[in-house]
């Protein structure tokens, strides 16, 4: 999908001899919003390719995505999708006279209706597919409940109402699933735990408190006595989240500030006072690979991990470093490959808002 390229960055490192000052702080403006959004527009509604990844009980289960999810077929996968529906409305609360306001909603009443989240609830209570997009469509599907809950309009309380009975199952779905898991489960890829408890959590926190408390005991049983990851093995060739990094960023928000402070120098020793001989931005050798294309994704949610790390600490060298991820793969984004375009916007995007 080729894109046509709008306005990009003015920020970079300014260098003085002897002396550099940090590079400035990224401003998430209306004109990137202007070329971000063209991604998850044209791709909510996009039927093909799609990859399914059900479970097939017999012959009837196939189907055409659009029937089997009627309000998340489009995007390639259902997450992305999901997602997709996410950036729209967070760019809609952030640009609430932005240009192409009516025809996204209209888009977003065309897919969350009443009876097309009927249909997915169905599907996630089809006893082949209960654990479908267990934890990383789960969380993606509670920060969309989030972003409409917190979008002050008429069309988003109707969004929201229309959306909240699969939010209800997927929180439940959330906690049960926590009760069961002995062992945190650290990738990075979709089922990276730390990450869907982050996202849950932020979520949960505001709307539904009993999840949220049991998710702050679970990362405690989980991460709390964790030390020395070793960010040394990162990235791994498919990645396009950081175990480390992730793992950090949730135990930043369900530990005190002090706790936190001692808990992350046990944790990534020495990262605080020079995080750029830990990480380095990773290059991706081949957009058109789908799995390669995740080292994007990754470059923008361990921009987000360290403005929130570095947000929280006062600590100017992670948010430079994140930035510097951010640029990378922001400026590569147009590739004209689908296998990156129909989903990386959302992960700029969520990286944008964490840079505030």
């Amino acid at each position: 999908m080729k894109i046509k390229h709008y306005l990009f960055f003015t920020f970079f490192l300014i260098s003085f001899t002897g002396n550099s000052q940090p590079k400035q702080n990224l401003v998430f403006s209306e004109e990137m919003a202007q070329y971000l959004y063209h991604f998850a527009y044209e791709c909510i509604d996009q039927e093909y390719p799609n990859k399914l990844n059900q479970v097939l009980g017999n012959d009837s289960y196939l189907a055409p995505p659009r029937e089997l999810h009627p309000a998340f077929y489009g995007c390639f996968d259902w997450h992305s999708s999901v997602h997709g529906h996410w950036t729209l409305v967070t760019i809609l609360s952030e640009f609430p006279d932005f240009e192409h306001k009516d025809a996204i909603i209209t888009k977003l009443r065309k897919n969350i209706t009443r009876e097309n989240i009927e249909k997915e609830i169905e599907y996630f209570d089809d006893e082949h597919n209960k654990n479908y997009e267990r934890t990383y469509g789960w969380a993606w599907l509670l920060k969309l409940d989030e972003a409409l809950l917190e979008w002050d309009t008429d069309e988003a309380k109707e969004l929201q109402q229309n959306l909240s009975p699969l939010t209800d199952l997927i929180a439940l779905k959330f906690s049960d699933f926590l009760d069961k898991l002995n062992y945190p489960i650290r990738v990075g890829e979709h089922t990276n735990i730390a990450f869907g408890m982050s996202f849950a959590y932020d979520w949960a926190k505001k709307y539904n408190p009993a999840l949220a408390e049991k998710i702050e005991q679970k990362a405690i049983e989980y991460f709390y006595n964790d030390y020395e990851c070793p960010l040394t093995w990162e990235p791994g060739g498919f990645d396009f989240l950081s175990p480390c990094l992730q793992e950090a960023s949730l135990m930043q928000k369900v530990l005190s500030s002090e706790d936190y402070k001692k808990w992350l120098k046990k944790f990534l020793p020495k990262f605080e006072k020079k995080p750029e001989e830990f990480i380095e931005v990773a290059v991706v050798t081949d957009r058109s690979d789908g799995k390669l294309a995740h080292l994007d994704g990754l470059n923008f949610s361990r921009a987000w991990c360290l403005f929130e790390m570095g947000k929280a600490l006062n600590n100017q060298k992670m948010i430079d470093l994140a930035t510097e991820h951010f640029n990378y793969s922001y400026e590569k984004m147009d590739s004209g490959e689908y296998a990156g375009a129909h989903w990386l916007a959302s992960f700029a995007v969520y990286a944008l808002i964490k840079s505030k």
